[in-house]
Formats: C-alpha cells, structure tokens, sequence
C-alpha cells in the first residue's frame, strides 16, 4: 500500500501537541500531562565488576517498581565555545602580567585548535513522566499525581547514584525551543519575559 505525502507539513507544535506549560508541568492536548526530570549518568563502564551487578540488580528492581511508563531522553548538543574564546580574548588582551599573558595566549590557541579539529558535545539526560486523565478540568488533581509519581522515580534514580532535578517551566520551554530552533538559541536565548508570551500564544491557539 502506497502513503501519500501531506501536502502541508504541520507546524513543530501541532506535531508535539504542545497545549501549555503550567506549574512546571507540560500540558499535552487529549488531556495528557508531562513531567520532566533532568537526571545525571552512571559511568558504567569504570565500575568494578561487583558494583555494576548491584546496579544492574538496583535498576532492574527500579523497572520493576514504576507504576506507569516512563520515557528516557537524551539530547547531545554542540557546545558553542565562541563567547569563551571570546572571554579569553579579552582577559589576554587586559593581562599586564607576561607570564601570564603568554599563559593565555597558550591556552586559546590549544581551545580554537581543539574546537576546529573536533566537535564539542555534551549530553543531557532527561526522563518523562506521564500523567493521563479524561477530564479537561483537573489540572491540579493530575499535577498532584504526577508530583507522587515524579517523586517516587527520583528517589528510584537517586538509588542508582544518580542526581536528579524537576525542569521548572521556563527549562521545560527552552528544551523545545532550542531543539526546534538551534541557530536562533545561540544568540537568542529564551527568557522569563519571553517563556510567558510563548505560554500566552499557546494558550491563545488552543482556547
């Protein structure tokens, strides 16, 4: 069977159902509510045979205790290193010190050569968490049960030696703001001021 292609090509909100940002909580169309946790990694591989069969046992056990599906996330970005080559730059430039100047001149040299020959990238690592109920109306009843339901996988992630954190609502905004405008994040990134006319547009378009 052959798939016809749409001949419009839906806007990046209409294709992540984005209805609002609310609380800390990302509101879905069809009544869905998401929150999200940025968590750090375990570096498996340095660990000694002994402590990755506690962490495998650890998260194994950690599967088996959620109580709702969960969705792993990770972004890998390119690190956009101009503005620190740029502070460098300046501090060289105010160095009255020889020594020292030399010192920077030394050390800018081996970043702009370290970031032409390769490609900086750092990872972030994200979990969602999902929160789904048939009334429009119950935002503060899904919020609350999506705060239980954060905070056990928190302490879940927490046991795995993880670090964890709840992405506030301006976090939450600039994830899909530098992810569906890259370029124009670099040199606009996403403000409070700017995170609530977002948030009033949306609400707007789905009122």
């Amino acid at each position: 069977m052959l798939l016809s292609k749409p001949n419009k090509l839906a806007s990046a909100r209409q294709q992540i159902n984005i209805q609002a940002v609310k609380d800390d909580v990302l509101i879905l169309s069809g009544s869905s509510y998401r929150s999200i946790i940025e968590t750090s990694s375990v570096n498996f591989e340095l660990k000694s045979e002994a402590e990755q069969d506690t962490i495998i046992d650890t998260y194994q056990s950690f599967l088996n205790s959620l109580g709702c599906p969960i969705q792993i996330l990770i972004r890998t970005r390119e690190i956009d290193l101009d503005n620190y080559l740029l502070d460098l730059t300046n501090k060289t430039n105010k160095e009255q010190t020889v020594l020292y100047k030399d010192q920077l001149i030394s050390y800018t040299s081996f970043i702009k050569g370290l970031v032409n020959a390769n490609r900086i990238l750092s990872r972030s690592f994200f979990v969602v968490v999902p929160y789904d109920i048939t009334s429009k109306h119950e935002f503060d009843f899904a919020k609350e049960q999506l705060s239980i339901r954060t905070e056990l996988i928190i302490k879940g992630l927490q046991r795995l030696g993880m670090h964890t954190r709840v992405l506030s609502s301006l976090e939450i905004l600039n994830l899909f703001y530098v992810y569906y405008n890259p370029s124009i994040a670099k040199t606009q990134p996403l403000s409070a001021a700017a995170s609530r006319l977002m948030h009033t547009v949306l609400i707007k378009k789905t009122a």
